[in-house]
């Protein structure tokens, strides 16, 4: 993201009384990147669990996920405002989608459904509108251990590598990461080799690559740890070489991973945990990409159910869901949080996405 003078946020949340939520929909924000201050400019108030944002290619379009029901919904983003404009909504052929991303060529939209275990290819139009679904692939495999959380398989993100080439998908139901791709000309996802298995009982939520584009980061849900895994470009295989914990040894009590993400410089790691609410920061080996820990930050509410770098990376915004906060950090150069007194109240705020006021 170039750096101007401001940003337009959009803060998604969840809106209902079955997630005990608060939120009111899918708020729109201009943030001022010399004060840090937010200001409000627009409420989408009619979208229900607007929990997972993403934005096309181009950054004109924004498409949300609607969790626990079964659909997507595409907007325009007015280039002057920053304010949304629905476009139209379709089915992902499955319960409570969690996760959504765009491919390179701007055609195709995946999105994980979590509930019914399937991963749904949609085509994206011009215009930015969303056709009906052209493929539904369910994923399959060993189930975990833990009794509730690991009834099915549970498709938890969608993420492409740094090429383009591959969607990786960490399950959390069935302790492993799988590997696609797109195959535009039939309009279908195809497996790429076998899945790569995790912990029993990890729980495998999400993934962030390193921006060289070899190594990739999942962060473990169930167990709260990040596995390192080396990446083959060429066939999409992940290899694990490395596992640590994301909350420091003197926690003792409940907690669960959430967010990860690699810093745009290749030189940190930071995920997030719900119960110890804290962004774990560790620091990458720049010859073997290996982790060290080198601190955890207080996340400045409760249950830090997402989190997003922006503006070059000097800010951490941490959504609190369970405190309806989201809270802003600054990074010193060798990668720490500073809090600072910059808390907006947002209803079970869980995703937050940057974009920069002159692109």
């Amino acid at each position: 993201m170039s750096e101007g003078s401001a940003s337009y946020v959009y803060v998604g949340a969840r809106t209902t009384k079955e997630r005990n939520a608060r939120g009111d929909g899918l708020n729109v924000y201009r943030m001022d990147h010399a004060s840090g201050a937010w200001t409000h400019l627009q409420l989408l108030g009619d979208l229900v669990n607007p929990s997972f944002l993403a934005f096309d290619r181009t950054r004109r379009f924004l498409y949300t996920v609607h969790g626990d029901l079964s659909d997507i919904t595409a907007m325009a983003i007015d280039p002057a405002t920053g304010r949304l404009r629905v476009i139209n909504r379709q089915s992902t052929e499955g319960k409570n989608p969690v996760h959504l991303a765009i491919d390179p060529s701007n055609r195709f939209v995946v999105v994980a459904n979590h509930i019914t275990s399937t991963l749904a290819l949609l085509p994206r139009q011009e215009d930015g509108s969303l056709g009906v679904a052209i493929d539904l692939v369910k994923l399959e495999g060993k189930l975990g251990p833990h009794r509730v959380e690991q009834p099915f398989a549970k498709p938890h993100q969608v993420e492409f590598d740094p090429s383009g080439a591959f969607v990786i998908v960490p399950d959390k139901g069935l302790d492993a990461v799988f590997t696609y791709r797109i195959d535009a000309e039939k309009g279908k996802l195809v497996q790429a080799g076998p899945p790569v298995q995790a912990r029993e009982g990890a729980g495998p939520r999400h993934v962030a690559f390193h921006p060289a584009g070899r190594l990739a980061y999942v962060v473990n849900e169930l167990d709260s740890t990040v596995t390192g895994y080396r990446f083959d470009p060429g066939n999409g295989a992940l290899t694990p070489f490395q596992v640590v914990s994301a909350v420091p040894d003197t926690f003792t009590g409940n907690s669960r991973a959430a967010e990860i993400a690699v810093s745009d410089d290749g030189r940190f790691v930071y995920a997030s945990n719900r119960g110890n609410d804290s962004i774990a920061m560790f620091a990458i080996d720049a010859a073997s990409g290996r982790l060290t820990p080198a601190g955890w930050t207080l996340s400045g509410g409760k249950t830090p159910r997402f989190f997003a770098l922006g503006v070059s990376d000097k800010f951490l915004f941490a959504a609190n869901e369970d405190s309806d906060t989201v809270t802003m950090f600054t990074r010193t150069g060798d990668g720490r949080l500073v809090a600072t007194d910059k808390v907006v109240k947002v209803g079970s705020p869980v995703c937050i996405l940057l974009r920069d006021s002159q692109s």
